[in-house]
Protein backbone atom coordinates (compact mmCIF):
# COMPACT_ATOMS: atom_id res chain seq x y z
CA UNK A 1 0.00 0.00 0.00
CA UNK A 2 0.83 3.66 -0.60
CA UNK A 3 2.30 5.67 2.45
CA UNK A 4 -0.71 7.75 2.19
CA UNK A 5 -3.25 5.22 2.79
CA UNK A 6 -1.78 4.08 6.14
CA UNK A 7 -1.90 7.73 7.14
CA UNK A 8 -5.75 7.30 6.23
CA UNK A 9 -6.15 4.39 7.64
CA UNK A 10 -3.83 6.07 11.12
CA UNK A 11 -6.05 9.06 11.42
CA UNK A 12 -9.51 7.14 10.97
CA UNK A 13 -8.17 4.41 13.93
CA UNK A 14 -6.82 7.45 16.03
CA UNK A 15 -10.74 9.80 15.61
CA UNK A 16 -12.78 6.24 16.14
CA UNK A 17 -10.17 5.54 19.07
CA UNK A 18 -10.94 9.34 20.34
CA UNK A 19 -14.45 9.15 19.96
CA UNK A 20 -14.91 5.86 21.93
CA UNK A 21 -12.69 7.15 24.24
CA UNK A 22 -14.58 10.22 25.04
CA UNK A 23 -17.85 8.36 25.22
CA UNK A 24 -16.81 6.06 27.72
CA UNK A 25 -15.07 8.26 30.17
CA UNK A 26 -18.09 10.38 30.38
CA UNK A 27 -21.13 10.27 32.77
CA UNK A 28 -19.11 9.35 36.13
CA UNK A 29 -22.42 10.44 37.94
CA UNK A 30 -26.08 9.61 36.75
CA UNK A 31 -28.82 11.22 38.51
CA UNK A 32 -32.46 10.82 38.04
CA UNK A 33 -34.63 14.03 38.85
CA UNK A 34 -38.60 14.72 39.47
CA UNK A 35 -39.60 17.92 38.75
CA UNK A 36 -43.67 19.62 39.43
CA UNK A 37 -44.76 22.67 37.40
CA UNK A 38 -47.89 23.90 36.82
CA UNK A 39 -49.84 20.56 38.18
CA UNK A 40 -47.72 18.42 36.19
CA UNK A 41 -44.80 16.17 36.98
CA UNK A 42 -42.18 14.24 35.15
CA UNK A 43 -38.57 12.24 36.02
CA UNK A 44 -35.69 12.49 33.91
CA UNK A 45 -32.20 11.12 33.84
CA UNK A 46 -29.41 12.30 33.20
CA UNK A 47 -25.43 11.49 33.12
CA UNK A 48 -22.40 13.74 33.58
CA UNK A 49 -18.68 14.22 34.32
CA UNK A 50 -19.54 16.44 37.18
CA UNK A 51 -22.78 16.18 39.82
CA UNK A 52 -23.99 19.10 38.32
CA UNK A 53 -23.62 18.83 34.68
CA UNK A 54 -26.03 15.31 35.43
CA UNK A 55 -28.29 17.32 37.67
CA UNK A 56 -28.97 19.90 34.92
CA UNK A 57 -28.91 17.00 32.10
CA UNK A 58 -31.89 15.09 34.33
CA UNK A 59 -33.58 18.46 35.29
CA UNK A 60 -33.87 19.66 31.43
CA UNK A 61 -35.04 16.32 30.68
CA UNK A 62 -37.77 16.13 33.18
CA UNK A 63 -38.83 20.07 32.06
CA UNK A 64 -39.17 19.39 28.82
CA UNK A 65 -41.77 16.72 29.03
CA UNK A 66 -44.07 18.65 31.57
CA UNK A 67 -43.30 22.83 29.83
CA UNK A 68 -43.81 24.14 26.23
CA UNK A 69 -42.10 26.36 25.14
CA UNK A 70 -38.73 28.77 25.88
CA UNK A 71 -40.15 30.66 28.98
CA UNK A 72 -42.11 27.42 30.75
CA UNK A 73 -39.05 25.54 30.66
CA UNK A 74 -36.68 28.09 32.28
CA UNK A 75 -39.44 28.34 34.91
CA UNK A 76 -39.68 24.64 35.50
CA UNK A 77 -36.14 24.40 35.29
CA UNK A 78 -35.52 27.23 38.07
CA UNK A 79 -37.68 25.43 40.57
CA UNK A 80 -36.66 22.88 43.21
CA UNK A 81 -36.69 19.49 42.22
CA UNK A 82 -39.55 16.85 43.66
CA UNK A 83 -37.05 14.21 44.00
CA UNK A 84 -33.24 13.31 43.57
CA UNK A 85 -31.96 9.91 43.35
CA UNK A 86 -28.80 9.15 42.66
CA UNK A 87 -28.11 6.13 40.44
CA UNK A 88 -25.07 3.58 39.94
CA UNK A 89 -23.20 2.91 37.30
CA UNK A 90 -23.69 4.91 33.93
Amino acid sequence: MKPITWIIVGVVVAVIGLMAYSTTSLGGFKVEVCKAYQGREACGTGVGSSEMEAMNTATSVACAKIASGMTESNQCQMGNPTRVNWLKGR
